[in-house]
């Protein structure tokens, strides 16, 4: 048995690039840097390297999600990992990307003014009119009294 789920957080490289195959189905290409944590052995800092991944989805999802998505809009992403070779010019070459299942928008639309992008709080399919702030938001938690004393018929559950 083997199993290729992989999920990433981080931002859009590029601007997402929207194609049709040859039987018309929407095909969205765009990439995420991810960045990689290690300490420097010379400096003992810690620093951020990136990593710049391809990601591709298929579909009427994708088609949607090209008017929500630009550079800079952060992302998780759930996927699969697709190994790709072809020869371009007498040379091999080849392509790890992700092929994405499901996407999240990590930062709100106020957020992401600085880049131009994004949505909150919303997920693969947004709203064609969202609101500034997540649709999603938390209630707030109730404030306990730490003095007083709680017995099992006042938990709810």
């Amino acid at each position: 048995m083997s199993i290729n789920r992989v999920i990433i957080s981080g931002n859009l490289t590029r601007d997402p690039e929207l194609r049709s195959t040859a039987g018309g189905m929407p095909v969205l290409g765009f990439g995420v840097a991810v960045n990689d944590r290690r300490k420097n052995q010379q400096t003992g800092e810690w620093e951020d390297y990136p990593n710049f991944i391809d990601c591709t989805m298929f579909g009427a999802r994708a088609e949607a999600l090209s008017r929500y998505l630009s550079k800079g809009t952060k992302v998780s992403i759930e996927g699969k990992l697709r190994w790709s070779q072809w020869e371009r010019e007498g040379q091999k070459r080849s392509k790890i990307e992700v092929i994405v299942d499901e996407l999240e928008f990590m930062s709100s639309r106020s957020d992401s003014s600085s880049y131009g992008g994004g949505m909150g709080g919303g997920y693969s399919a947004p709203a064609p009119a969202a609101p500034a702030a997540p649709a999603y938001a938390p209630a707030p938690a109730p404030v306990v009294d730490a003095s007083s004393s709680v017995y099992d018929e006042d938990i709810p559950f």
